[in-house]
């Protein structure tokens, strides 16, 4: 069977683009395709060819992919992947709209619907471009809906990583979806029972991740506070911090795992439709602090892997905060509770049995 296996764009590393990587280890033998590849910014493939779109000839596309958003659909539609028997898309935008012939079968691994267009006020929030070109962007992503829309219906079968997603790929695009928990690497973190004086947040600096939260509870708290991660909103973060917080920028993977091995805790402000930062977190060995909404509940057992806090206000952080701060954590029960519930054994062994049964019944119909 020839897999084809499609990502919206590498050009960053988020936890989208880490459950691509574990596809794409997965599966060695098939065919990598995405809109634009950045190495030094994305996910570690090694020696793999990846095949882009036209988009990768436009210079500064890779840097400022964001901008290319009208660009997308028509670049995915181009590819050429009717040799394919199957596809799978990892998406949380465009790399649904994948054109395969009759006899394929497509499963979109829906990270969730494309969010600027359906939760735009939230997700471009705080973007200063958004907001002095508002009326004329609203107009480009009313008729963007509609596209969204009609290529949402191109997938045979969507896997969904939370109830709340697979109830919005429902709501929005009117598909049902299966639900699996995406999983960690767990050979990528190293677990430590000694923490240092430090907390963390690793986001990508954009306003839906409410970073701002994060820096205005510190601020008050004078404790240290470590930020990894980059994005638009890196500078207006910055101009708000105080001295007892450090911003980071990107980290290597090396980096990034010490970095949560050490940590008190990781803190998580966004509400996250599954989020594998908390999961990674646990992974090594760390307790989070999160707002409890969205798919921290599936993955966090209050005070034994980490603290809920009720409101995205520095006030509610503030009082996790000190709340986690009189737990006597058992380091070796939170690794036990990630590597036993969110290892890529399960995970597979789910994937794969959807797989063949899904492939299965297609092939009776055509």
């Amino acid at each position: 069977m020839k897999i084809a296996l499609v990502h919206d764009y590498l050009t960053q590393r988020g936890g989208a683009e880490r459950v691509f990587e574990l596809l794409c280890k997965h599966y060695p033998e098939a065919d990598i395709f995405t809109s634009l590849y950045d190495p030094q910014k994305t996910i570690d493939l090694g020696d793999r060819i990846v095949n882009t779109t036209f988009l990768q000839k436009i210079p500064g596309a890779a840097k400022y992919f964001r901008s290319m958003a009208p660009l997308y659909f028509p670049a995915f539609r181009a590819l050429d992947l009717q040799d394919y028997d199957l596809i799978i898309s990892s998406s949380t935008s465009f790399a649904k709209a994948v054109r395969k012939n009759p006899n394929a079968y497509h499963i979109c691994f829906c990270h969730n619907v494309t969010r600027f267009l359906w939760d735009t006020a939230t997700y471009l929030r705080e973007y200063g471009d958004y907001r002095y070109f508002a009326p004329i962007i609203e107009q480009v992503f009313q008729v963007m809906r509609k596209v969204d829309l009609k290529y949402a219906q191109e997938p045979d079968l969507y896997i969904a990583n939370s109830s709340v997603v697979a109830r919005r790929i429902e709501s929005i695009y009117g598909k049902k979806a299966m639900m699996v928990n995406y999983p960690i690497d767990t050979s990528k973190f190293v677990f430590s029972d000694t923490k240092d004086e430090y907390y963390l947040a690793s986001a990508r600096m954009i306003s839906y991740k409410r970073l701002d939260i994060i820096v205005e509870a510190f601020n008050w708290l004078g404790w240290r506070l470590l930020i990894s991660g980059d994005g638009p909103e890196q500078v207006r973060l910055k101009s708000k911090a105080l001295k007892n917080i450090e911003f980071l920028g990107h980290v290597s993977d090396k980096t990034r795992k010490d970095l949560f091995s050490k940590a008190k805790s990781i803190i998580v402000a966004a509400l996250e439709d599954y989020g594998l930062v908390p999961v990674e977190a646990n992974a090594s060995g760390t307790p989070v602090i999160a707002y409890g909404a969205g798919g921290v509940l599936d993955t966090q057992i209050p005070g034994q892997t980490g603290v809920f806090f009720k409101r995205q206000t520095p006030e509610s952080l503030q009082i996790a905060l000190l709340e986690a701060n009189g737990i006597s954590w058992d380091y070796d029960r939170i690794r036990n509770h990630a590597v036993a519930n969110f290892s890529e054994n399960a995970f597979f062994s789910k994937v794969e049995q959807i797989i063949n049964q899904a492939c299965g019944v297609h092939q009776l119909f055509i």
